[in-house]
């Protein structure tokens, strides 16, 4: 785990931003099209608009999400409305998107079309909630375990949150794994001692430790106070 420390979040969004689109580039020099898989909720605007003016060859991108909720993409809390109007936008408008939530009625067609479909991940940028959950992979829901197993087989489940709103769709654990790159955004201080305490103890109650103590994919760290 490397861990990046910045004096503000815009600072941190902004550094991101950076570090993601150069990566993008330099797989770009050897691939015909790189894939990434991005965050959710309101924590990443910053980050997302910074990265959709960052020079690159957009056309060779294919953005797709790390979770989302079972809602249509012009609800308010729909991770891919959210996509679409703060990163595919500006130098990234040129970019391919990839929804994970294309029948909100009928999860279990786009479980199907994702174990099916899905492009291979080369980066992934993910954030966390308070509670240590990682996409939507939440302690205490039904379906985290397997989402954490190691040797499931599909790209995404279904996932029940115990104190949220709306079904959700997240990828696996073992499919964000295939990632050659994991990029961690967090804000706070309470959000970092369960980041570094997860270090110690691989646990369901904080599934952001299987990411902390996996060693198949390096895993960046930016965080701001």
């Amino acid at each position: 785990m490397y861990w990046h420390t910045f004096h503000t979040t815009d600072d941190a969004a902004q550094a991101l931003a950076r570090a993601v689109a150069a990566e993008l580039s330099k797989r770009l020099e050897t691939q015909e099209r790189v894939t990434v898989a991005m965050p959710g909720g309101r924590s990443p605007v910053a980050f997302f608009e910074a990265l959709s003016c960052e020079t690159l060859d957009w056309s060779r991108v294919t953005v797709t999400l790390v979770d989302d909720r079972l809602v249509d993409e012009s609800h308010e809390d729909s991770n891919a409305g959210l996509v679409r109007r703060h990163l595919l936008q500006n130098q990234a408008a040129a970019a391919a998107f990839w929804p994970l939530v294309t029948e909100p009625s009928n999860p279990k067609a786009d479980i199907a079309r994702l174990d099916k479909e899905l492009p291979e991940i080369d980066l992934v940028v993910f954030g966390m909630g308070e509670d240590g959950h990682a996409g939507s992979l939440f302690p205490d829901a039904p379906e985290t375990d397997e989402g954490l197993a190691e040797n499931n087989p599909h790209a995404a489940i279904i996932v029940t949150p115990p104190n949220a709103p709306h079904q959700r769709i997240t990828l696996t654990l073992a499919r964000l794994l295939t990632a050659e790159k994991l990029y961690l955004a967090i804000q706070g201080r309470a959000k970092a001692k369960i980041v570094q305490a997860s270090g110690w103890a691989l646990t369901g109650r904080w599934p952001i430790s299987y990411f902390v103590q996996q060693a198949k994919a390096p895993l960046e760290v930016y965080w701001a106070p």
